[in-house]
This record gives C-alpha cells, sequence and structure tokens, in this order.
C-alpha cells in the first residue's frame, strides 16, 4: 500500500522564464508534483518582424497541460489575489527575472524556494554562469534557497557543484547546471516534505555579484592578457557574444587560444603567424583565434575565413 503521506504532494506555484527553467518545471512533472499555476513574463517581440514569442517556460508549461499566467507585473493586487485564490503551499522560482516582494513571498503556507545557478553567496545575480567562466572560476554549481526579500540572498537548503572545464562556454555550463537544478530541486522537494530540512545563513561579507550582460558588453578590451580574454570569449558565448572591430567591420570571435609569448607590440595588432592562424597581441601574450564570424557571414574556422578575408599583419582591432 502506498504511504498516505506521499500521495499528497505539496501545491506548487512555479515562477520562471528562460531555457535554464525548464528542466525544473518538467521535474515536477515528472515527479508527479501538484502544479497550480505556471507564472512567466509576457511574450516579447523578437527577430526582424518583431513578433511576440513565448518564453521557453510558456511553451514547455503550455505542452504540459499547465495554466499559465504572464504579469507584466508581480507588484499589483490582481496578482496576489490570483495567488490567493489558489492557497499555494509553495513557490518554486527559477530564472524568473523578477524579485518578489515581501507581501508576495508571505502568500504560500510553507514559503518560497529559488534555484539559483551558483554557489552561493558567491554571484548573486541575473548572469551568474557568464560571471563565473569569465572570472575563470574552476568550480561552480546551483544552490537551493528559501526566498527573502533581497537578491539571491535567502538561507541555504542544498547545493550541488560541478567542474568548470577549460574548454566550458556559458552555453555547455548553462545546460549543465540547469540538469543540476531540477535534480536538486526534486532532493529539496522532498526534504521539505519529509522535515528533513537545515536553513543555513548566508555569509554576506563574501557575497559576490554576477550582473545583467548587455550586447555592449561583449566588446573585447586587447588590453586584457591572452589567458584572461580566452576565459572573456567562453563567457560571452553564445551571448553577448565576443566581439571586435577591423575597421567599421564587427568580426565576432566563438573560441581562441592563449599563446605565452613576450609581445611588444599594441594590444589587438595582427601579428605574422602561419597563412592559417590569426595572432592577436595582448595585454600580456597573444591570443591566436580559432572560430569567427563576419559581419554578414556564418560561424567559420579561422583558416576558412582568412580565405575570403584578409587581415594584413600591422592592422589594430579595436
Amino acid at each position: 500500500m502506498t504511504n498516505s503521506k506521499t500521495e499528497k504532494k505539496i501545491k506548487i506555484i512555479f515562477m520562471g522564464t528562460p531555457d535554464f527553467a525548464v528542466p525544473a518545471l518538467t521535474a515536477l512533472h515528472n515527479n508527479k508534483y501538484d502544479v497550480i499555476l505556471v507564472v512567466t513574463q509576457p511574450d516579447r517581440p523578437k527577430g526582424r518582424g518583431r513578433k511576440p514569442v513565448s518564453s521557453p517556460v510558456k511553451e514547455a508549461a503550455v505542452q504540459l497541460g499547465y495554466d499559465v499566467i504572464q504579469p507584466v507585473s508581480i507588484k499589483t493586487d490582481e496578482f496576489a489575489n490570483n495567488v490567493i485564490k489558489l492557497k499555494p503551499d509553495m513557490f518554486v522560482v527559477s530564472a524568473f527575472g523578477h524579485i518578489l516582494p515581501k507581501r508576495i513571498l508571505e502568500l504560500p503556507k510553507i514559503g518560497a524556494l529559488n534555484i539559483h545557478a551558483s554557489l552561493l553567496p558567491k554571484y548573486r545575480g541575473a548572469a551568474p554562469i557568464q560571471w563565473a567562466v569569465i572570472n575563470g572560476e574552476k568550480e561552480t554549481g546551483v544552490t537551493a534557497m528559501l526566498m527573502d526579500e533581497g537578491l539571491d540572498t535567502g538561507d541555504i537548503l542544498f547545493t550541488s557543484k560541478t567542474q568548470i572545464s577549460p574548454d566550458d562556454t556559458s552555453a555547455t555550463l548553462h545546460k549543465r547546471l540547469a540538469d543540476l537544478g531540477a535534480d536538486l530541486l526534486v532532493k529539496t522537494l522532498k526534504a521539505i516534505e519529509a522535515d528533513n530540512i537545515n536553513p543555513i545563513p548566508q555569509d554576506h561579507t563574501i557575497a559576490t555579484y554576477a550582473p545583467m550582460l548587455t550586447k555592449k558588453d561583449g566588446h573585447i578590451n586587447w588590453e586584457m592578457a591572452a589567458e584572461k580574454l580566452e576565459a572573456f570569449i567562453r563567457g560571452m558565448t553564445p551571448w553577448p557574444g565576443a566581439f571586435t572591430f577591423y575597421n567599421n567591420t564587427r568580426l565576432k570571435i566563438f573560441s581562441s587560444k592563449p599563446i605565452i609569448m613576450p609581445v611588444d607590440t599594441p594590444p589587438g595588432t595582427v601579428l605574422r603567424g602561419f597563412p592559417d592562424e590569426l595572432r592577436i597581441a595582448t595585454g600580456k601574450g597573444v591570443l591566436s583565434i580559432l572560430e569567427i564570424q563576419g559581419q554578414s557571414g556564418k560561424r567559420l574556422l579561422i583558416k576558412d575565413f582568412l580565405r575570403g578575408f584578409k587581415l594584413p599583419v600591422g592592422t589594430v582591432l579595436n
């Protein structure tokens, strides 16, 4: 006979928006949790036609058969009343994109649980995955925490770690952390159901932040050391993308290799090398470009790109 305690799953309102949150929602579905509502951000215009596009969470929720709402603001009486009517036991939040105000956080019976893509208190904020790669971290992970009014400042329940490999980009790490987050969510909910959790306050004195990135943040600063630039490029891939300019032509760089060697040429200068390689002077060492994309072309290996696009020795990229 099935234990009656396990038959009654907690009633959950799920809040999330991008791809990162989809495995968490799917895990709730696969483990038969009672998701009574999915909250996600409004459709956004996208592409050349500027047609409204649903968030990945909305698309997944519709496929899974959940009710979805897309409030412009979660601070309204209308949103609060919608939540009150549903009498949720818990909010589960993953990359939702809004900080929940106190009066909303107080509505669920048990509380609000957030899955964050870093080992808190490091990398609080909107872009923890990119910044961990950019900063050359060797390890990161996901944290399940109880939400409070601050920005990723709540008590920690569980964490799950992963190594950052030398060839990880923010894209590869994103996928791994999203899956880890889904597994950690289920582990955390089971512990909550079993009344087997021990919240640990964060040490705010060692907190670091991962601010939101914009397109302009991908602009390469050749004054940086080659090793740091290589990590920067991986962290900016696929979005917002690392780029530089040759005259007025924008060149997007996808992968590179640092070469530790002395250089007395101004940073950004194209150096002499083999015919099928592109070496750029940096603030310390040389960066060899491996994959690149022209302004109206496609992503190419550097040897293929250089067949149709010449970058003479002595050219200075900016």
